[in-house]
């Protein structure tokens, strides 16, 4: 998809860090592509907008999803796991963004059919980089399935 695209894409970020979460929002906000990004805070909420249950129950489909792997109540994991099982979700792609350096996450996170997995770096500057780069790859050079 180009920035020139009529409808705006719809990111779901799963991430319960506050401070990387609205860090997140405003280098995506401030990219190339118009963008509509949907913050929940924890794998269960995760899981009910997703399968659009709860308070959630008139949510869109998400395009693309930002999951941090340290999740409260149901971690990434298992998020991602209950996401490429399911027959209309498995086609989202999934960006696990984490503070996880172990060699073990990798593994499990690409066994699991993650698209990618990226490190989220220390400071604010890297930080907003590594968002963009995800942006410029994900929504301007790779093509979505339709949600």
């Amino acid at each position: 998809m180009t920035s020139d695209t009529a409808e705006a894409i719809e990111i779901l970020l799963v991430e319960d860090d506050a401070g990387d979460a609205e860090r997140t929002m405003a280098a995506l906000h401030d990219g190339k592509v118009r963008n509509r990004v949907v913050w929940v805070e924890d794998g269960e909420q995760a899981l009910q907008y997703l399968y659009r249950t709860g308070t959630f129950s008139r949510a869109s489909r998400p395009d693309l999803i930002l999951l941090d792997w340290w999740l409260p109540r149901i971690n990434g994991s298992e998020v991602l796991d209950r996401i490429k099982k399911h027959p209309e979700l498995k086609r989202i792609p999934v960006v696990i963004l984490t503070a996880s350096t172990q060699d073990k996450d990798v593994i499990e996170a690409y066994n699991k059919h993650a698209n990618c997995f990226i490190l989220k770096p220390v400071g604010v500057d890297a930080f907003l980089n590594v968002v963009r780069t995800i942006e410029d790859f994900w929504l301007t050079v790779v093509k979505l399935p339709a949600a």
